[in-house]
């Protein structure tokens, strides 16, 4: 009797790291698992928006994750969120549209588009009753407007060193 409840309580024991274990989720497209805590290490697997990570170890900006398929490697902290995205579903032609076939994760460009598209609607209320110009406005469109190609992007962040680029 004795050794079941030191085998339960041992086992109790191994398990608990697992249970209690730090959960992210993959939000940005073009997600590397990396070999190293470095942009320009070699890259371990690609990761899908949606990807649940299980973290390791972290280390400031760098996060040491596991994989659904139990891949190891680095992930910049930046690249996802510890709440999983919320599923979209496609429209269609038909009476349910194509939502009862597939289920699909854009988050990667809607959450990208939405934090460079403004303001959030708590902010924008704000600055509606702070009375802000018909003048900024405009010139918020303006800047909205422009389109920035991922490699453009890329360049901008690794000249400035900027997010995972930043020694």
């Amino acid at each position: 009797m004795k050794k079941t409840i030191v085998a339960l309580l041992l086992l109790a024991l191994a398990a608990a790291p697992a249970l209690g274990a730090e959960k992210r989720w993959v939000v940005s497209e073009g997600t590397a698992l990396k070999a190293e805590q470095s942009v320009t290490a070699a890259s371990v697997a690609e990761l899908p928006v949606g990807a649940e990570l299980t973290v390791v170890e972290g280390a400031g900006r760098w996060l040491k994750v596991r994989s659904a398929n139990g891949k190891e490697g680095w992930v910049y902290a930046g690249r996802v969120s510890d709440t999983a995205p919320v599923a979209e579903v496609g429209g269609g032609d038909g009476l349910f549209g194509d939502s009862t076939q597939k289920s699909q994760i854009n988050t990667a460009k809607a959450d990208s588009a939405r934090s460079i598209r403004g303001l959030s609607p708590e902010v924008a209320q704000y600055a509606k009753q702070r009375g802000t110009p018909e003048s900024l406005k405009k010139e918020l469109d303006k800047i909205l407007s422009r389109k920035v190609s991922d490699k453009e992007l890329r360049t901008f962040l690794k000249e400035g060193k900027i997010g995972e680029y930043a020694q």
